[in-house]
């Protein structure tokens, strides 16, 4: 009768383990998490392919849809501030004043929006797996980046059709593109924890933006403000944004006011610390709240 030995693999005790990856609450709420968000970059890549897919399926014009609403504000504008108000715009024809203002403003808006409201809109996801919670709102922000690239363009023809020719004050440009992101990053990002825990958030926002349209100078040029209230009107971060894209795209033809330019950096700087803070402080709670 014969015997049948079966020999098992059986590793050394010194042989190496698989490694065992423990998840914890941030131990430092104040830093941005740059080395895990590139971590998980394909995920945000996905994540902002898959908005711009859901965005624009379907529609018959597609992604000009970034071009009509800014385009169809900005008429507005011209005809009632500009031809029935007759708002001065400092001797530019209405329709590059007023877009010029609009673009920073749209992607603004938009980015703030869509932020606020990501993480409750992917609650199924963020109660079943684990990743960086940033890329959400972040992923909310580089879409409308992507927006706000198309919305440029017509801005390019807007210049060419009246014809003006950018000048060495475009290279500014790229700081108050920078400066925008990081304003609505952060203040998105503290919405969006806001609105897991205060559903009433979602309702707010909208009436903000809709009142910080006129309380920033779209429709008007910061000049117009009293020279003693400036100080505490460029407060609001966009003051010096607008600013400095009317200033960067139109070639200096429009002044740009040193005291709104480095309150409003205080300002961003300041809310994306917050944001980013609050954020990281929350995180650990959402699949328990949502």
């Amino acid at each position: 009768m014969s015997t049948m030995s079966v020999n098992l693999d059986v590793p050394p005790p010194d042989a190496a383990q698989p490694p065992v990856i423990r998840i914890t609450p941030p131990s430092r709420w104040w830093v941005l998490p740059i080395a895990e968000l590139w971590e998980y970059r394909e995920l945000l890549y996905f994540y902002v392919w898959r908005e711009l897919k859901v965005r624009y399926k379907q529609t018959v014009v597609g992604a000009a849809w970034a071009v009509l609403q800014p385009l169809m504000t900005m008429l507005v504008f011209s005809l009632f501030f500009g031809k029935l108000a007759h708002i001065p715009s400092g001797g530019l024809p209405y329709p590059v004043f007023y877009y010029s203002a609009l673009l920073p403003w749209m992607y603004f808006a938009a980015s703030l929006q869509n932020a606020t409201n990501k993480v409750v809109e992917n609650q199924y996801v963020i109660t079943k797996v684990y990743f960086p919670r940033l890329v959400i709102p972040f992923s909310a922000v580089l879409t409308s980046l992507v927006d706000f690239l198309i919305t440029l363009a017509l801005m390019a023809v807007l210049m060419l059709w009246y014809g003006f020719a950018p000048g060495w004050q475009l290279i500014a440009l790229p700081v108050f593109v920078l400066q925008s992101f990081a304003l609505a990053l952060g203040l998105g990002l503290l919405l969006a924890a806001l609105n897991v825990e205060y559903r009433d958030f979602r309702y707010v926002v909208p009436f903000v933006v809709q009142f910080g349209l006129f309380i920033s100078p779209v429709a008007f040029s910061t000049t117009e403000v009293p020279e003693a209230w400036r100080s505490l009107y460029a407060v609001n971060p966009l003051v010096g944004i607008i600013d400095g894209f009317r200033w960067s795209l139109l070639g200096g033809r429009v002044p740009l006011l040193p005291e709104t330019i480095w309150i409003s950096t205080i300002v961003t700087i300041s809310m994306i610390l917050l944001g980013v803070w609050y954020f990281r402080r929350m995180e650990h709670s959402f699949a328990d709240v949502i």
